[in-house]
């Protein structure tokens, strides 16, 4: 799969994408690194403990390397959960399915790169 194939099969945004690192290599160079950042599971891990400040954390950084490489999809929703989480509270179970389901996705599409 071609990196204009990846970007188009998560929703994801690659002519911004590459207008931010100038070569498919340093995209898919960061790219294939995503799936080694914990952010996602510490977010589950903090939410099934209930410690707000370690979710929000988590959240945070997965919304921000997400904005970064243009996963625009997993971004939004990593951006509604974060929001939720920055007034203090722990009700984002309505959001996680569909959080899980595209961080699911875009790890999936990245081991097909």
């Amino acid at each position: 799969m071609d990196l204009k194939t990846f970007y188009c099969e998560i929703g994801g945004n690659y002519e911004e994408t590459f207008k931010r690192f100038m070569t498919d290599e340093r995209i898919l160079k960061f790219v294939r690194k995503f799936p080694l950042d914990g952010s996602f599971a510490l977010l589950k891990t903090s939410l099934a403990e209930k410690k707000v400040e370690d979710a929000f954390r988590a959240a945070h950084t997965l919304k921000g390397v997400a904005q970064n490489l243009g996963f625009d999809r997993l971004f939004v929703t990593a951006e509604k959960v974060t929001n939720i989480l920055r007034g203090g509270s722990l009700e984002v179970d309505a959001l996680m399915p569909e959080l899980e389901e595209l961080y699911n996705l875009t790890i999936t599409a990245i081991n097909n790169l």
